[in-house]
């Protein structure tokens, strides 16, 4: 537990072990267990997002109440519930804005990580999926941090407050946001809040220290919701050159040769995933395909 790395909060405050902390002794105990917290994220998502692990700092923890958050929360953004512990003990909310989902998303399908603009009114599918793995690695980064085995689950996720059955508005929040900074991309912010509660419990030591036994289902592409997930698939028929004085000269009823290739390409998020032949089938064009998932260059 938190109070096992004898942390200055754990081991010196008999208000937080008793129960009756308050605010400055959750911010600092906050601010701590960041400091163990910060090491697994940058790890967690730099797996996520297939790159280098990004720079992650913390801001000063803030007291305020669950309807400050939503307030204050952007048109579009995901909050998610948390729950660590052998009987939930301790919960959390994890709350991103929608732009760096999108730019994680597009990152994953293989492009540069670009925004669109302007940003649609709901997450789309894949948007989703990717939501519930920054949760995951959240929810696994705070575990490590609170130095146990410890289930972790989901329990409720969506883009208002207000309908994710979260805390009352009045509800006291020990709030802390962190700034992730990636090579090559803006700056990006992900949220967590605390009910006063339940991070009293988490860093007091209160979390059962026994082996849990944890079931790791591995996902299968197959099933949903990949299974359903579009996917972009290109397929290079034809690639020719042309003189740019004959390209100039173009009218319409023009003829210009071209040479099918025996072996079409067939891409998916620019990777080469297989090769055919260009036939017709029920009078259409056709691909029927040679070789299948021939990775290329």
């Amino acid at each position: 537990m938190f109070s096992d790395r004898k942390t200055p909060a754990a081991r010196h405050c008999p208000e937080l072990l008793g129960g009756s902390a308050n605010a400055a002794e959750l911010g600092s105990a906050l601010s701590e267990l960041a400091e163990l917290l910060l090491p697994a994220l940058s790890r967690g998502l730099s797996r996520l997002a297939g790159g280098e692990a990004p720079r992650i700092s913390k801001g000063m923890p803030r007291d305020c109440k669950m309807a400050t958050i939503g307030a204050e929360s952007a048109s579009l953004a995901s909050h998610g519930i948390i729950a660590l512990g052998v009987d939930e003990e301790v919960k959390l909310l994890v709350s991103f804005d929608a732009a760096p989902v999108f730019r994680l998303v597009d990152r994953a399908f293989g492009g540069r990580g670009v925004v669109p603009s302007p940003l649609p009114t709901s997450f789309p599918l894949s948007a989703e999926l990717l939501i519930a793995k920054l949760e995951e690695t959240v929810g696994t980064a705070l575990r490590q941090a609170l130095g146990g085995e410890l289930p972790v689950r989901a329990l409720q996720r969506g883009t208002q407050l207000s309908r994710i059955g979260a805390w009352p508005s009045d509800e006291p929040m020990m709030q802390l946001v962190l700034v992730v900074e990636e090579e090559g991309c803006d700056p990006w912010m992900l949220s967590l809040a605390f009910p006063h509660s339940s991070l009293a419990s988490a860093v007091s030591g209160r979390l059962p220290s026994r082996k849990v036994d944890i079931v790791r289902i591995v996902a299968d592409p197959l099933d949903e919701p990949y299974a359903s997930l579009p996917v972009e698939l290109t397929a290079t028929l034809v690639d020719m050159k042309i003189g740019f004085s004959r390209l100039t000269e173009l009218q319409p009823g023009d003829v210009i040769p071209v040479a099918i290739a025996r072996s079409v390409p067939l891409r998916a998020g620019g990777r080469t995933i297989a090769c055919g032949t260009v036939g017709e089938l029920d009078d259409q064009v056709a691909i029927r395909i040679t070789q299948a998932f021939q990775e290329r260059n």
